[in-house]
């Protein structure tokens, strides 16, 4: 999500009537439509994603692997998205065309996706039983379901990003002195409806897919896409739109251009002909790393400067704060990557909804039945209630007991999650290991819709382990990147981690399709196999363990070659460490 930490709208220079416009405008009276908008468009977009894997073997007769790899490239889309939808916000449309746009997008992808389910043509007929023959989807079949999901990304791509700053503006008043107050109370509700969201889409979608039909269970993210929809306009007088401002990736790119264009200067020549160019009042200096990109910020002629100091063309002259900017990126990103692992293995959603559906998943002896997608739900629930844990109880016991603050560094903390996503591989392989084993006892070989004796309980603890891997080393990692930029990065620090989800999507994708091209021989299925009964995948799980283990020892050689988290009040008179203003991060 993208919000930019400080931003405000320059009242001084509005002019008068359009500050008077601005008063009149926004205020805790726009937050409803605002977290309606976000929380409904994620209930009815997160209640397609856990079942949808048995919709295309099912219904499109798509092998698992295939349908796997859909999922992995479609959540791939859906991650890189926003970024791009940031960037739209920030360079060109402003926030409110671009929810505006992401909300008609998300609905329309619904409603296409809905149309599979009630147009025989946009899918394969039925399988023939006498013959035991299925015929796959026609190009046109399978282009007009991937256009839907495409839409419903693109939606994604535009709400996700820019509802919380957008929201911020609506209550971002410089003068109020309940300013604070009402952003935090905010940001309160806008998590809490997010996370309600989902855990209605993974249980209250997920249940009446299974119990009322694909007709129904995908209609009715259509009904939520179109109130989230109306709920954005109906308020759309009400609503605080600010002005387009510039986005910190064109940032980026000018510093690498410019830092091109003078390759050939020597970067430590700075005399009386030349010096670095910085924001007007700041005493921010390059520091010597990647030294380089500071070719980018030397003035080499008095002309470059306009009259106000201002530079002629931005794609020739560079501020020092926009190069440190894109030094802080490049400084994090190889701790960022050690995060793609958990990541690989979190998104492996498709396997354990494919396992639960042969177990046996009564709730002791009642009739109810836990539909085999709702499983996810304990993973959420788990990193809900550590958070809660975490900062209500164990932090202030810990530090009561030994009698100081107690404080778990991020480092320390993301390193822990890795471990524990780790384990749950490690248990994920046991517990299927043990499942097929059982479904070969009892015979059920080339049976895999049959259910094995075996309680789908046994799948929880995973579950509940990827929670809580996400709750420690998520986190942690979002709390890294905001306290290692600048405020101006704010943005970009929310931004890296769905990044991270989507490569890791597309990394997971290039490991299933390698696993499975290895292990298929001539006339011998591979270990993902459509029957899980005869597929191994135990085996792949333990693929991925060793991955995890393998990243852990490089998580650990990035951490130390990262060195000490930035930790220290600056003085603002003192410009020895490049910052203007006193920071205290709580990085360590």
């Amino acid at each position: 999500m993208e919000l930019k930490m400080g931003e405000q709208v320059d009242e001084v220079n509005q002019p008068a009537h359009e500050l008077s416009t601005r008063n009149h405008k926004g205020g805790l009276i726009t937050m409803p439509f605002i977290i309606g908008n976000e929380a409904l468009e994620k209930v009815g977009s997160y209640g397609l994603v856990p079942n949808m894997i048995l919709y295309l073997m099912n219904d499109y007769k798509i092998g698992v692997a295939k349908g796997t790899n859909i999922l992995f490239f479609w959540s791939a889309a859906t991650n890189f998205a926003p970024i791009f939808g940031a960037f739209l916000s920030d360079s060109y449309l402003g926030r409110f065309s671009t929810i505006a746009l992401g909300s008609l997008f998300s609905l329309l992808g619904t409603f296409l996706l809905w149309l599979t389910t009630m147009v025989p043509q946009l899918k394969p007929p039925s399988c023939n039983q006498s013959t035991s023959t299925c015929k796959p989807p026609t190009n046109s079949q399978f282009a007009f379901l991937i256009f839907a999901f495409i839409f419903i990304s693109m939606g994604a791509g535009g709400v996700r990003p820019c509802s919380l700053a957008f929201g911020a503006d609506q209550i971002h008043k410089k003068h109020n002195p309940n300013n604070k107050r009402a952003l935090e109370s905010f940001f309160g509700w806008y998590y809490a409806a997010g996370a309600t969201a989902v855990l209605i889409a993974f249980t209250g979608i997920v249940y009446i897919q299974d119990h009322a039909g694909w007709k129904v269970g995908f209609g009715v993210p259509v009904v939520f896409m179109l109130l989230s929809s109306i709920l954005f306009f109906v308020a759309s007088s009400l609503y605080v739109k600010t002005k387009v401002e510039k986005s910190v990736f064109t940032s980026f790119a000018r510093v690498i251009v410019v830092a091109y264009k003078n390759r050939k200067i020597v970067a430590g020549t700075v005399d009386s002909n030349r010096w670095h160019y910085r924001l007007k009042d700041s005493n921010t200096v390059p520091t010597k790393r990647l030294g380089f990109l500071n070719k980018a910020c030397i003035v080499q002629n008095p002309k470059d400067l306009t009259p106000d100091g201002i530079a002629s063309d931005p794609w020739s002259l560079c501020t020092v704060e926009q190069v440190e900017e894109l030094k802080s990126l490049i400084k994090v990103l190889p701790i960022w990557s050690t995060g793609l692992m958990m990541s690989i293995n979190v998104s492996q959603s498709s396997f354990p909804v494919i396992q639960a559906t042969t177990m046996d998943r009564h709730l002791g002896t009642s009739s109810f039945q836990i539909p085999a997608a709702s499983f996810a739900f304990f993973t959420i629930a788990t990193l809900a209630i550590w958070v809660v844990l975490y900062d209500s109880l164990i932090i202030p016991s810990a530090s009561k007991l030994v009698g100081k603050p107690v404080h778990l560094g991020v480092k320390l903390r993301m390193g822990i999650g890795l471990v524990i996503s780790t384990i749950a591989m490690v248990i994920s392989a046991i517990v299927e290991h043990l499942r097929r084993r059982k479904a070969i006892e009892e015979g059920l070989v080339n049976d895999p819709q049959s259910v094995v004796n075996m309680s789908a309980m046994w799948l929880v603890p995973q579950y509940c382990l990827h929670g809580l891997a996400e709750a420690f080393s998520a986190i942690a990692q979002n709390e890294f990147y905001y306290s290692e930029f600048p405020k101006s990065m704010s943005s970009t620090a929310a931004s890296l981690f769905l990044v991270g989800m989507a490569v890791a999507n597309l990394l997971a994708s290039g490991i299933l399709s390698t696993v499975e091209n290895l292990t298929k021989t001539s006339g011998q299925e591979g270990w993902i196999s459509t029957n899980i009964n005869r597929g191994r995948y135990d085996a792949y799980y333990w693929v991925l363990a060793l991955m995890s283990f393998g990243n852990l020892f490089y998580f650990v050689a990035c951490s130390w070659a990262y060195g000490p988290c930035t930790h220290e009040t600056v003085n603002e008179n003192d410009p020895s460490d490049g910052l203007e203003n006193p920071r205290s991060l709580a990085c360590r």
